[in-house]
């Protein structure tokens, strides 16, 4: 039996989908699951909407994603092989060879300047009330295919079909069939919207005298809200978003495979190696996948919270040194000691759904400059009786210990004992001082990594607001 080769074939036609991630994932996993190949092609023929910058951004995501490519384009330790060029652009010759093949085995022929595939059946004209003209339609029976996914699937072609344009560029049925034939590629997984292609293609390969490959398609993804797929317009529907907002890529990695797919039981949070021995077509859906973000943020924030501390501050480290994050915030926060980065990182951990949320979560712990949000302050001055909470901590914490969370903690509750108050009384209005925000990290952690003189350098200049 011949080696499993699969291929993901994107069009640097614009930005990076989460479904073209999705399909290119489930097409890695698969090889990886088999032992087999993962092939990268560029469906780059369109030459007025492509772009070298989507094209850079399609390596780029892939490498973000993890998804190495076996063969295609070389970049970087990625691709090489046997079967190029794997640039659609480039293959010009192989097409020729093969349209030249099918004229003349009698399976295509020209007409209006264009190359037609010849369809084998008896032949009849119909007048088509939609095209308002007559058309030669042609008996046959129709394409059965075994979906690896859907299952027992038919699809008739009745007409013949444009191959080469008129203008001698070679369409998408072609190229596509052609290229799978070259590149001996055993499997074709992509979106369920291909389905209705593939009974075109499926008459092609018989033209060509090859086997089909097997086929398997996915479900689509639908947006979050409302019917249809989710398209490049939607909110969450790009790559690149995810990156620039510092999601971890093996939490959107372990999201985008259960978008249709899941391992037999409730688990979601997996290690690719166990999704890797887990993954097969048969396990893939049917029914279309609804995406959903807070899913997504809550299964990210499984991911920042499981980073050992090192790993955690070294990606929040990388983060704030990347173009256009946040510039003073990132300045300050950089410019801090090592050590006084990494406690201030470590509070943040267990709190932020994104990297991107780090700036603003952060930030005041590196400028004593901060601003408070008139909306806050009315808030939390509008309930209890904040500004006596204010003035009883502010006159403690010259005595209150300050070794650790714990050591602030008892004197606040001791503090709050002896006022007849609870521990919670003095937490909004001590961090609305020392921080100017309504939430954040426990205030016993904050007031310890800033430090008994800012926490009272602040404090003091709350009353003077």
């Amino acid at each position: 039996m011949s080696p499993v080769r699969v291929r993901f074939a994107p069009s640097p036609t614009g930005f990076f989908h989460i479904g073209s991630a999705r399909t290119a994932l489930f097409n890695w996993l698969y090889a990886r699951h088999m032992g087999g190949v993962f092939i990268l092609r560029i469906e780059d023929t369109d030459k007025e909407r492509n772009s070298d910058a989507f094209l850079n951004l399609i390596y780029a995501s892939l490498n973000w994603l993890g998804l190495n490519w076996d063969e295609g384009p070389k970049v970087g330790g990625n691709g090489g092989g046997d079967f190029g060029p794997y640039r659609q652009s480039e293959r010009g010759a192989v097409y020729k060879k093969y349209v030249d093949q099918l004229l003349a085995n009698g399976r295509a022929y020209e007409k209006d300047g264009a190359i037609w595939f010849k369809l084998l059946g008896d032949r009849y004209e119909v007048f088509d009330e939609h095209r308002k003209k007559t058309v030669t339609k042609v008996t046959l029976p129709p394409v059965v295919m075994a979906d690896a996914i859907r299952g027992r699937v038919e699809r008739l072609e009745d007409e013949d079909f444009v191959i080469v344009r008129s203008d001698g560029n070679p369409v998408f049925h072609l190229v596509n069939v052609v290229d799978d034939i070259a590149m001996q590629v055993t499997h074709i997984i992509r979106g369920e919207d291909h389905l209705s292609n593939t009974s075109k293609h499926v008459h092609l390969y018989d033209g060509f005298g090859v086997k089909p490959p097997a086929f398997a398609h996915i479900p689509l993804i639908l947006k979050q809200n409302g019917p249809g797929k989710m398209s490049k317009r939607d909110q969450g529907a790009l790559i690149e978003e995810y990156q620039r907002r510092g999601y971890l890529p093996e939490a959107l990695v372990n999201f985008l495979c259960l978008l249709g797919w899941n391992p037999g039981d409730d688990r979601e949070k997996m290690p690719i190696e166990e999704i890797i021995r887990l993954f097969d077509l048969p396990s893939v859906n049917q029914s279309n996948a609804r995406f959903d973000d807070k899913k997504l943020a809550h299964m990210n924030l499984g991911y920042l919270l499981a980073l050992t501390p090192d790993d955690f501050v070294g990606r929040a480290r990388a983060y704030f040194s990347r173009v256009g994050v946040s510039g003073v915030a990132a300045a300050l926060a950089l410019a801090a000691s090592a050590d006084y980065f990494r406690e201030v990182m470590l509070l943040c951990q267990p709190k932020i759904k994104g990297m991107d949320e780090l700036p603003t979560y952060s930030g005041y712990f590196f400028n004593d400059d901060f601003e408070i949000d008139p909306k806050v302050r009315e808030k939390v001055l509008g309930k209890g009786d904040p500004l006596a909470c204010w003035q009883e901590l502010l006159a403690a914490l010259p005595t209150l210990d300050f070794s650790s969370d714990l050591a602030i903690e008892d004197g606040i509750k001791a503090l709050a004992l002896s006022r007849g108050r609870g521990f919670g009384d003095y937490q909004p209005v001590a961090r609305l001082a020392v921080s100017g925000m309504a939430a954040g990290p426990s205030i016993t952690g904050m007031f310890r990594v800033l430090g008994r003189d800012r926490v009272m350098v602040r404090m003091s200049r709350f009353g003077a607001v």
